[in-house]
């Protein structure tokens, strides 16, 4: 059942006071992500790529996860702190709460990232990237696309008032499938491109649905 809208009349025009929420299946944006990784996917196993490769691949994605977060937390216009603290006390719906928490988000988010960044690089570095350039920064182009899209398709439908702490905290989960095979890689030998790919897959489409479904449908109601 597709969207509809309740006006009232108001003279001599309509307003829009409303319309029903979206389906997740009808989710143009979650559908792109599962396209983009079931394209490298198929572009993994038909070329034979190695673990470490797709770690380069999916260390991009969760940088660009990273940065379109960052920028969603900038422009909120209204939101809740609800839970939020800074420095141990409350924090109040600010213009000054919401820099604060964008960059702080930023500088821990990034830390992960430069220690992702020093392991890979140590472990996984020069000879990976020597013959690899170009499949790396292609796959990663496509993921850009894939949630520069999700960031302006989303924008008109999420809820306005969103909790900061919970938009700080979504990313996270997303890399959850990374320290699971950094941690316990040597023990998948037998299977981990096939594990990782699917790991991933799934965080990513488990993780989109909260963000956009279930988590801001229960914030709209607070």
């Amino acid at each position: 059942m597709g969207n509809w809208r309740v006006y009232e009349n108001t003279g001599d025009a309509y307003r829009n006071v409303g319309k029903t929420p979206r389906r997740w299946f009808g989710d143009v944006s979650l559908w792109l992500l599962l396209f983009s990784n079931l394209i490298t996917v198929f572009w993994a196993t038909r070329e034979g790529w190695e673990l470490p490769v797709l770690m380069w691949i999916y260390w991009w994605q969760s940088i660009i996860i990273g940065v379109f977060n960052f920028v969603r937390i900038l422009k909120l216009k209204e939101f809740s702190t609800t839970g939020f603290r800074i420095n141990g006390r409350p924090a109040e719906p600010t213009s000054g709460t919401k820099i604060y928490a964008a960059f702080f988000f930023l500088i821990h988010y990034g830390a992960f990232h430069l220690g992702y960044l020093i392991f890979l690089a140590a472990e996984y570095g020069k000879e990976v990237w020597v013959g690899s350039t170009g499949l790396i920064l292609s796959a990663a182009l496509l993921f850009f696309i894939n949630h520069f899209f999700s960031f302006v398709y989303n924008r008109p439908h999420d809820t306005k008032k969103q909790n900061i702490g919970t938009l700080m905290f979504y990313p996270y989960a997303r890399i959850i499938p990374m320290h699971i095979i950094i941690a316990a890689g040597p023990s998948l030998s037998s299977s981990p491109l096939v594990v990782f790919l699917l790991l991933k897959t799934l965080a990513d489409a488990v993780m989109h649905i909260l963000e956009h479904w279930v988590i801001r449908k229960g914030e709209a109601r607070e």
